[in-house]
């Protein structure tokens, strides 16, 4: 049979799982998700931002934590359920350097990664810098925080959300 630590990690790993649903998300970040209206913002950050302090200032005040998971992963899972809002001329942001500093080769990583996930289910959305410090401010302005265990510098991201249309698909101005 199978060893109790085995069995309990076996237990874990399926635990809360639904169909088509990423096993990622969790129950408080499928309710947020789901709790978001059209135009509201979540901020899904690395693990060096701080978090716990900018989430008290949120509308859920709200911030659940990814333990296992990279910034990429983390944004694959929720851009797969969350609408982006085509009706902003830009409905994602990631955080960027402030002047007279330069992003290193890991942020810009990081970056390129984002962007492929976020292009993954958004394949028409642009994802445009944000200084570090009005990120910060616009992150307080968020419905929640979602914090991962990225640990590359500047792994963070602002998505608004949009609208589903009557066809099941994100909703696009004619």
């Amino acid at each position: 049979g199978l060893s109790s630590t085995t069995s309990l990690g076996l237990a874990l790993s399926t635990m809360g799982l639904l169909k088509g649903i990423d096993p990622i998300l969790t129950a408080d970040l499928l309710w947020i998700l789901r709790s978001m209206g059209h135009g509201d913002k979540i901020a899904i950050v690395d693990c060096n931002f701080p978090a716990a302090e900018v989430a008290t200032k949120t509308i859920s005040k709200k911030s659940p934590i990814l333990l296992t998971v990279s910034l990429p992963e983390a944004l694959s899972a929720i851009c797969s359920l969350l609408p982006l809002d085509y009706f902003e001329e830009c409905p994602a942001f990631h955080m960027s350097p402030q002047e007279g500093f330069e992003l290193p080769p890991a942020g810009k990583e990081v970056i390129d990664q984002l962007k492929a996930s976020i292009g993954e289910h958004s394949p028409d959305v642009t994802v445009r810098p944000m200084e570090r410090f009005t990120f910060y401010e616009e992150a307080r302005k968020c419905f929640a925080i979602v914090q991962t265990l990225e640990r590359r510098p500047y792994g963070n991201v602002i998505l608004t959300k949009g609208v589903i249309g009557p066809d099941g698909k994100d909703l696009k101005p004619m």
